[in-house]
């Protein structure tokens, strides 16, 4: 009989007899001792085993993947009490989303104070997270001045992402360059506060020119980049194509606009006064419904509650959305002790359930039934989860809150 023995690097060594690992008892065993070693040989990893276990103390760390959030904010006039309101709430969200531990950064697309003519009404983000001057960068804060108009901040957003001809840096529609600003490893939610609608092309009052990519409700999405139909600009292409790869994906849509009614897309909200917006916003209704985000009625703008509701309801979807980080950094072994790469589990466990992930080569091996591989077979620094795996890894945290990824080694081989 063999003993095995598996370090958790939460500290915990495991130890059991092989017999029990398969569930079998050795006196009614088919064909005696032998059966049970060679059926114990495929069952289990080949791991040498001496009589004793070193117990060492390594804590993993995983945590969640940074968070990129874009507020894209319309400059129109009449959007006054709501930019207000934006300029009294965004230090209390990010102190909301500072308080989850997440590495989080906000990017405001938006006319910043003192630019612009005097018909547009600009944003200013007091500190602390503009730093030490007002409408300046902070730390986590990045303004990026851009004049949004009222239909066309889904144009905006396409062009001055790609920075393409009509929306680059110092042109009437444009902004700085603000891709960089972007991480590759986090994840995206976008916040829209307006009370109109962005314009596309299958709406009766459209006034689209022939000949360019039309621009639907979910063009922010998939617009191939061409031409903007409504005028002679050109329009980046949509955030889920394959010009920017995984960037935006499992992104979320979020809005604060002029929807009126729960049941009926068509129907616009009421401000107080009797007045209701100039539509009901059906391209950011699609947007929120299909992303799974968090939408709020741009009539109640004078409600300072109702704003702080909205700005709450965003913090918490960020939090949940955030994703588990699935690099996950191999420890520097103990004085006096190696590490056996070739010794190495990933198991992924919560509520007492637990499954362990096969090795796959290298990323280009992944699949739909996930695995994970090292960042470097020769010379390992970190262990990666493939993509379905930490998909898997991602919908258990959610479900259970309690999600772990815990790299179990071998033993009496000095692995660890």
């Amino acid at each position: 009989m063999r003993l095995l023995c598996l370090l958790l690097l939460s500290g915990v060594i495991a130890c059991g007899s092989t017999d029990r690992r398969i569930g079998r008892d050795i006196g009614t065993a088919d064909g005696g001792d032998a059966a049970m070693d060679e059926a114990v040989d495929t069952a289990l990893p080949d791991i040498a085993v001496d009589t004793t276990c070193a117990s060492v103390d390594v804590q993993a760390e995983v945590g969640n993947a940074p968070v990129d959030i874009v507020f894209v904010v319309d400059n129109s006039t009449s959007m006054e009490p709501a930019i207000m309101n934006v300029q009294r709430g965004l230090n209390d969200f990010a102190d909301r989303v500072a308080s989850s531990g997440l590495d989080f950064r906000v990017i405001m697309l938006s006319l910043r104070r003192g630019e612009g003519s005097d018909d547009r009404f600009p944003i200013c983000i007091p500190p602390p997270l503009a730093g030490n001057n007002n409408c300046g960068n902070g730390e986590r804060f990045f303004h990026v001045s851009a004049d949004i108009r009222s239909t066309q901040p889904v144009e905006q957003i396409l062009g001055t992402l790609a920075q393409s001809a009509g929306y680059s840096d110092g042109e009437q529609r444009g902004s700085e360059p603000w891709l960089e600003l972007l991480r590759t490893d986090a994840t995206k939610t976008l916040v829209v506060v307006t009370d109109d609608n962005s314009r596309t092309c299958d709406l009766p009052s459209s006034r689209c020119s022939g000949g360019e990519p039309a621009l639907t409700t979910l063009s922010l999405e998939n617009f191939p980049g061409g031409g903007n139909p409504f005028n002679g600009n050109e329009l980046g292409p949509g955030l889920l194509t394959s010009s920017y790869g995984p960037l935006f994906e499992g992104y979320t849509f979020n809005a604060i606009y002029g929807w009126g009614d729960e049941a009926n897309p068509e129907e616009t909200c009421t401000f107080p006064g009797g007045d209701s917006p100039p539509s009901p916003g059906p391209t950011y209704t699609a947007l929120v419904q299909r992303t799974g985000g968090v939408r709020a009625q741009i009539c109640d703008q004078a409600d300072s509650s109702a704003w702080d509701r909205f700005l709450e309801a965003i913090a918490n979807r960020v939090e949940e959305t955030a994703r588990l980080s699935c690099a996950i950094e191999l420890p520097a072994p103990p004085d006096g002790m190696l590490l056996d790469p070739t010794k190495v589990n990933v198991v992924v466990s919560a509520e007492g359930a637990s499954e362990t992930l096969r090795k796959v080569n290298d990323a280009n091996a992944c699949s739909a039934l996930g695995g994970w591989h090292y960042d470097n077979d020769d010379a390992p620094t970190e262990v990666i989860l493939c993509p379905a795996s930490c998909d898997d890894a991602q919908a258990l945290l959610r479900e259970s809150g309690a999600a772990r990824i815990d790299l179990a080694f071998g033993c009496d081989t000095l692995l660890i």
